[in-house]
């Protein structure tokens, strides 16, 4: 006989995913000082979307009185995790990780969209989504017209899952990892690097790369890119799906282990964060896969912060770069690993480059991972606000560390009509080195 299933069992269902978190919700005092911060509130105003009222909605679900339904699903998923409101709260409450807490406690109850478990089952399988990354390399151009001059294309005909007037980056004919050997080697090497490239770098943006391998190179230090590494699992992370975060975890950091590096780099704040944050996180409760994140955590740096705090460049090498250049400064950057001196010390150090500050640079460009994907119109909005920011600087070039806010920031100045290019911190490095062998 089929034991029946009543409301009430459903209800403490839902209480048991959030028990733990009773305490930490409670410390939340409903100041309302999140709102001040958060790019989600001001610009939809309505309180779900602010972190007083996500931590509210959870709180309903732990005294019974609202289920994990897919309005809660939906209230949880407006937030571009920015960590704006962890920073600003005054309790110290870390309001960014609980919403977090919520969406998993979403998945587990009602599963994953049907669209994101393709795309996750998708991502889990190496050989497949490499795959699939290179065909789309090959064959983009003919869905994606280049914009002349720009890293940047606009898609010739209507596309689901995508607005029809967004610019996106086009796809490389031949993915990062495929242009180069696994190891790079320098003469009389000071030390061995592993290159964490990521997806966003190895399959779309390898201009960036190739900058981090020259720099490095520059630098005598021998670069490694193994070739069995694979997606951070940040993507996966963030939309709840713990399960799925932890299979690509374990194999990033097993693979990495294996190569015992003096350093691993990175050139993005969020595969960075997933390296020193995420993983031992994901794994606290394992002795043995604790170790090995521990271990690798302490080695691994964000490109600039590596340059500045372990290499020291030499700045004779460098050339000039005459421009006029503002930076962005990615979430996962700024409140995440919380390294924003070292890219502005690695630009200013650059002979020719004048620097300006823009206003409030840590502000979050709207991208939030796949947060733009489903909410396009909504982060366009949020991004408006940054391109005024760059806007009032005069400068000819916006920097920042993160691919996907260097996506959105293109997107941004082509929909204002812009012509300021947006590249990474490290290609402006690249591009003095290159200068100084011309003196």
């Amino acid at each position: 006989m089929t034991e029946k299933i009543t409301a009430k069992d459903i209800n403490e269902q839902d209480k048991a995913l959030l028990s733990d978190l009773q305490d930490a919700l409670a410390n939340c005092m409903k100041c309302g000082n999140c709102m001040e911060v958060c790019p989600v509130y001001k610009e939809v105003g309505k309180e779900a979307a602010v972190a007083r009222g996500k931590l509210s909605l959870m709180e309903g679900v732990l005294k019974g009185s609202i289920p994990l339904s897919a309005a809660f699903d939906a209230a949880m998923s407006k937030c571009v995790s920015c960590k704006a409101c962890t920073a600003k709260c005054p309790c110290g409450v870390p309001a960014d990780e609980l919403i977090l807490r919520g969406r998993q406690a979403a998945v587990k109850a009602r599963g994953l969209h049907p669209i994101k478990k393709k795309v996750f089952a998708l991502l889990k399988n190496r050989h497949l989504f490499d795959f699939s990354l290179r065909m789309a390399g090959i064959f983009g151009p003919l869905s994606f017209k280049k914009i002349p001059g720009k890293m940047a294309a606009l898609a010739r005909f209507p596309m689901p899952g995508m607005d029809y007037k967004r610019v996106t980056a086009p796809f490389a004919s031949t993915p990062l990892r495929s242009q180069y050997p696994e190891v790079i080697k320098v003469d009389r090497p000071t030390m061995r690097v592993g290159f964490f490239t990521g997806c966003t770098i190895n399959y779309i943006y390898t201009d960036v790369g190739q900058s981090v391998i020259n720099v490095l190179k520059e630098n005598n230090i021998e670069v490694t890119m193994p070739s069995m590494q694979h997606c951070c699992g940040t993507p996966v992370y963030m939309s709840g799906d713990v399960d799925s975060a932890k299979i690509l975890a374990k194999h990033n950091i097993e693979t990495f282990d294996s190569y015992n590096f003096d350093y691993i780099v990175s050139a993005c704040g969020s595969c960075t964060e997933a390296f020193r944050i995420e993983f031992p996180h994901l794994f606290h409760d394992d002795p043995k896969m604790s170790a090995m994140t521990e271990k690798l955590a302490k080695k691994t740096y964000e490109i600039s912060e590596f340059l500045i705090d372990v290499v020291k460049i030499d700045k004779t090498k460098l050339g000039p770069v005459n421009a006029t250049v503002t930076m962005h400064d990615p979430c996962h950057m700024a409140r995440g690993i919380k390294v924003t001196k070292q890219p502005r010390e690695v630009l200013k150090s650059i002979p020719g480059l004048h620097f300006v500050e823009m206003k409030a640079p840590d502000r979050c460009c709207g991208s939030g991972g796949s947060f733009s994907l489903g909410n396009y119109e909504l982060s366009r909005k949020i991004n408006d606000k940054k391109i005024a920011d760059i806007a009032s600087t005069n400068a000819d070039t916006v920097v920042t560390s993160c691919g996907t806010c260097r996506m959105h920031l293109t997107d941004g100045l082509f929909q204002n009509n812009m012509n300021q290019d947006a590249l990474h911190v490290i290609q402006v490095l690249d591009r003095s080195y290159k200068a100084g062998h011309q003196k």
